[in-house]
């Protein structure tokens, strides 16, 4: 039996929900990567629909596949990191699992790295040549568009589609780079780019976006607030954890949600004053949940039975958070060691990092 090639390429592929993809992309990988050594990395976390077993079933019969599942550990980024790492090959490629990339400009993009025209190649929908056909709903396009023109006004080089997620690279530099990544929501090249240190050398490939053949797309709109969270870290350096960003900020859209409870029911309705506030509150802090299932807590999001137990159990840590911001900011302004704007401050600020602390471990713990 003759020994496999090592691979010169490794093709690492993020999936959720793609078992109706893998056969078909392990077929157009094999016809357009023909005379390449390859293999290719599913990275699946923990589909329900038997994506892993797909995949595992083809590995069972080709060695060029492989692939790893992961319990646990949600996020496109992480994935493709996790399977950027899992690899000897000199060079590696990211690519959707959901067919939607032309996997026939691999080889144009592997030649443009081994020649060292580039440092890392992208497959672009934004240059000469290259189309975002049908394969982009409206809110998927302004999601690419609007990210593209918030990218180039901080990227060291200008890059014509940095929301791409179709790139190869050689596995040393990525190496390099990886232990600086944020490696949270779906745009790991962005994270690549401002992560590096320095300007990368660019090649842009041109491509055409096909439609999806099966499954569905897992990007919205709230892509484009976990985006400006990674420009957040990269310009904080990393200091404030990307989460604890998103979960402050959540709670500032809670205040204005707060006030305009208070509003409709004790300024125009007819509760009074503190039983208006109470149920203010409870809105707020339940549409607080809600937003942190949905941005903050999108890798853990709790769905079914658990969403209603997390509800409740969040009401009870803002309900302690709420109490020790009173308690600790009326205890500055009695003792005369602050006044009241800024022991009002501290209260707060307190009860948010409790809030956060909190949640992360028991509403949201990791699975």
């Amino acid at each position: 039996m003759t020994e496999p090639l090592t691979p010169r390429l490794a093709v690492v592929i993020p999936c959720y929900n793609e078992a109706a993809n893998v056969a078909p992309m392990v077929a157009k990988l094999d016809a357009a990567l023909a005379g390449i050594a390859w293999e290719a990395i599913f990275v699946d976390d923990n589909s329900p629909d038997g994506t892993a077993e797909r995949a595992k079933a083809i590995a069972a019969t080709d060695p060029r596949i492989r692939c790893i599942r992961r319990i646990g550990r949600r996020g496109l980024a992480s994935a493709c990191v996790e399977g950027m790492l899992s690899t000897a090959a000199p060079y590696v490629a990211v690519i959707d699992g959901d067919l939607q990339h032309d996997e026939t400009i691999l080889p144009r993009m592997l030649a443009a790295l081994e020649s060292g025209e580039a440092e890392i190649a992208i497959g672009s929908r934004n240059v000469e040549g290259g189309t975002k056909g049908e394969g982009l709903s409206p809110i998927r396009r302004m999601v690419s568009d609007g990210g593209a023109a918030l990218a180039n006004a901080v990227l060291p080089v200008r890059v014509a589609d940095p929301m791409s997620g179709f790139f190869a690279m050689p596995r040393a530099l990525f190496d390099s780079i990886a232990p600086n990544l944020t490696a949270t929501g779906f745009k790991i090249l962005l994270d690549i780019l401002l992560s590096a240190g320095r300007p990368l050398r660019v090649a842009e490939i041109p491509y055409t976006f096909r439609s999806r053949e099966a499954g569905e797309s897992k990007l919205d709109a709230t892509v484009l607030l976990e985006f400006a969270g990674l420009l957040a870290d990269k310009a904080l350096g990393g200091m404030v954890p990307l989460r604890f960003l998103a979960f402050a900020l959540v709670g500032g859209v809670g205040v204005l949600v707060h006030l305009a409870a208070l509003g409709l029911l004790h300024g125009l309705g007819p509760l009074g004053f503190d039983a208006a506030q109470w149920s203010a509150t409870f809105v707020a802090m339940t549409a607080n949940f809600l937003l942190n299932n949905r941005i903050t807590y999108r890798d853990r999001r709790l769905r079914g039975p658990a969403l209603l137990r997390g509800l409740v159990l969040f009401y009870l840590v803002c309900g302690i958070g709420a109490v020790a911001n009173v308690g600790i900011a009326g205890l500055l302004l009695r003792d005369g060691v602050v006044s009241w704007g800024l022991a009002g401050t501290a209260g707060a600020l307190l009860t948010v990092v409790w809030n956060y602390a909190v949640s992360s471990t028991l509403v949201w713990r990791p699975r």
